[in-house]
């Protein structure tokens, strides 16, 4: 039980670069509270936008094909996977912003 009342003792009376721990703490869920939000208003106007490209391309008034689309990957993928992978590698950092981010979408 030590290392527990050492931890919970730093987190209620310690501090970081001046600022207090808790508020060093909150700050990840209030950011996963925000995106949380935001990612639920995105997915909203995504499913909009897919509906219309869907009726547009079965009215023949744009059409996809795959060398164009193979074309787009090649160009742009490897940049895609590197900032996917630059932010998968940060999120985990805090719980918080996981914990805050869950109820952004369940609030949102």
């Amino acid at each position: 039980m030590g290392l527990i009342d050492e931890l919970l003792h730093f987190i209620t009376s310690g501090s970081i670069f001046g600022i207090p721990s808790l508020a060093v703490m909150a700050i990840p869920f209030v950011l996963g509270l925000i995106v949380g939000v935001l990612a639920i208003k995105f997915l909203k106007i995504a499913i909009l936008i897919i509906v219309i490209l869907a009726a547009v391309i079965y009215f023949g008034l744009y059409s996809l094909n795959i060398p164009t689309l193979q074309q787009l990957s090649n160009q742009y993928g490897s940049s895609v996977l590197s900032y996917g992978a630059l932010l998968i590698g940060m999120l985990p950092l805090s719980i918080g912003f996981i914990i805050g981010a869950i109820a952004g979408i369940i609030f949102g």
